[in-house]
């Protein structure tokens, strides 16, 4: 997927997830993807701090920066592109928290279905 502009999973134009702190396989704020990007990192959440410990307990620790990666460790309440296995498992495991489906990559419907999104959806009118 090289195309300028990604589709979210309604179909539409993708929304910027996250500039503050920037998020995104490419660091361009938005959960846009390619073929490089193994861990699949499409899902924009909005993390909480009983997903971000549930993350860590298993083996994904989303709260420590790691400067090196331009990654600044995140808190309750920060947006981010999340890997769409990882966001599989969380709701399974009942630790999902809410994400936005218009900044969501459209990639993210090979793993986990629409309707299953959209019970965690905070962007649906």
């Amino acid at each position: 997927m090289s195309d300028k502009f990604q589709k979210n999973v309604l179909g539409e134009k993708l929304e910027p997830c996250s500039t503050e702190p920037l998020t995104g396989w490419f660091r361009d704020g938005c959960c846009n993807t390619d073929n490089n990007d193994h861990g699949i990192h499409t899902v924009c959440a909005r993390v909480t701090k009983d997903f971000l410990e549930w993350a860590k307990i298993n083996g994904n620790d989303l709260i420590t920066p790691h400067p090196e990666f331009d990654f600044p460790g995140l808190k309750e309440g920060d947006s981010w592109c999340i890997c769409a296995a990882t966001y599989a498992q969380a709701i399974d495991e009942g630790k999902a928290c809410k994400i936005f489906l218009k900044k969501t990559n459209n990639r993210t419907l090979n793993l986990i279905p629409l309707e299953k999104l959209k019970k965690f959806a905070i962007d649906l009118s």
